[in-house]
């Protein structure tokens, strides 16, 4: 990028927890050949495939298909004209001329779809993408207490716990949140995203050398309006490579494999798949249920060793060429089972915060279940939740665990509509709710 990119990048960042207006791009919209950091022969390459695609298409439907600016298309364009390569058409009714294959372009295009399935926005270039991620970390801005209280403040939890969460996403290092199941790891960390708040970008596809990794992903990544002022300026204006996005909170669980964490090639289709954790850089990447996954935790911790010390990944392509991108993401473990049963104190050690979660208190276990009365439109009297407690959970030892209150009203919501009952708890409710909830 150039020093003018550079003095911009930080421009973009904003604050958490509030989307910025800003004036100036993060990245710059190129406007020749050689700003896009690629080289010309790769993106002939890649008009060609959406020519052959296509059939016919016209410069301004080619600008779209590859989010650059007509002035660059024409420059493809008259290359591609003085190999032979494309044929002017007849030209639309609006007098935009239209383009298409000769049968020596068309011989070249074939080619290139062979080596390489990519068909989409022009990518890229690594060291760009490299620059802009490390802009966009989040720890650019530390995490306060009071932003973590207004993120999670629908979550009902332990002042303790805020106190040890706080400065866990402030770390460069991992975290393990461990405990018995139904005590809120997860849905913690599915709403940590929340406290962080402001946006990043997100680019379409990686070019490493002439190899092509698409990284946007519409299921992970969620575009979000780009306050940004739009400038007649090309100069001045948004490159369209980069799509604006919440930063990515990317959850895998027992269906994590090692094949997952690498960079995969699709010899059907012949394109690259990015791994999850440079999909999740800039956000958050949540390993559930550590220790059920199709890869054990040694070999996890194994494979991830150097990201999680020095921040940095290296993958490879099916060529055997290696790259290094970077790992600027927040790595949360959940897991229910014991922490030693997983891995040796080394590994332990090396991922710096471990939080405990637990059974909670009366008042907060109270709380939550009030407030789920009151999101399912449901009356409780304090003398029925008295009763809850001593009948219940007191003589049969049951801890106070956060998804009670949730399940258990939920059963017995789902029986007043049954029933047509006034939606009013009583103790026979909950005798009932309570021997479907439970195997005893």
């Amino acid at each position: 990028m150039t020093s003018a990119n550079n003095s911009q990048a930080h421009q973009l960042l904003g604050s958490h927890g509030v989307e910025t207006t800003v004036t100036t791009p993060l990245v710059a919209r190129p406007i020749n050949i050689d700003q896009t950091g690629l080289s010309e022969s790769l993106l002939l390459d890649l008009m060609l495939k959406h020519c052959l695609v296509a059939g016919v298409l016209t410069k301004e439907r080619l600008t779209e298909l590859m989010g650059v600016t007509g002035g660059i298309i024409q420059q493809l364009l008259d290359t591609a004209k003085q190999l032979a390569w494309v044929e002017n058409r007849q030209t639309t009714p609006d007098g935009q001329m239209r383009y298409a294959l000769s049968l020596g372009g068309e011989t070249h295009a074939k080619q290139a779809l062979a080596r390489s399935g990519y068909v989409g926005i022009v990518p890229i270039p690594l060291s760009q993408y490299a620059h802009v991620c490390k802009a966009q970390s989040s720890r650019a801005k530390p995490i306060t207490y009071e932003m973590l209280t207004k993120g999670l403040s629908a979550l009902v939890l332990p002042d303790n716990l805020l106190f040890k969460i706080g400065p866990a996403m402030n770390s460069t290092r991992p975290v393990l949140i461990y405990g018995p199941p139904g005590t809120g790891k997860s849905y913690l960390c599915r709403h940590l995203n929340l406290t962080l708040g402001d946006s990043v970008l997100i680019p379409y596809a990686l070019a490493i050398g002439n190899e092509i990794i698409q990284v946007f992903d519409p299921e992970l990544h969620h575009k979000v309006k780009d306050s940004s002022v739009k400038s007649l300026k090309l100069s001045e204006g948004h490159d369209p490579r980069w799509f604006r996005c919440q930063r990515p909170l990317r959850i895998t669980g027992g269906e994590l494999t090692a094949e997952m964490l690498e960079v995969q090639f699709d010899s059907h289709s012949r394109t690259y798949k990015a791994p999850i954790q440079l999909k999740a850089n800039n956000g958050i990447l949540l390993l559930d249920d550590l220790g059920r996954q199709k890869i054990s935790a040694k070999q996890l911790f194994n494979r991830w060793i150097i990201p999680m010390e020095e921040r940095r990944d290296f993958l490879s392509l099916q060529s055997g060429e290696h790259f290094e991108i970077p790992f600027e993401l927040i790595l949360l473990f959940s897991t229910n089972l014991d922490p030693k049963q997983l891995v040796d104190e080394a590994f332990l050690r090396r991922l710096g915060y471990k939080i405990h979660f637990d059974a909670l208190d009366e008042r907060l276990y109270r709380k939550i279940w009030f407030q789920v009365c009151g999101s399912l439109d449901l009356n409780c009297s304090e003398e029925i939740f008295q009763y809850l407690l001593e009948e219940y959970h007191q003589r049969y030892k049951k801890p106070l665990i956060p998804c009670y209150p949730r399940d258990l009203l939920g059963i017995m919501s789902d029986q007043i509509a049954f029933m047509e009952f006034e939606r009013v708890i009583t103790p026979s409710l909950i005798d009932s709710a309570w021997s479907i909830y439970f195997v005893e």
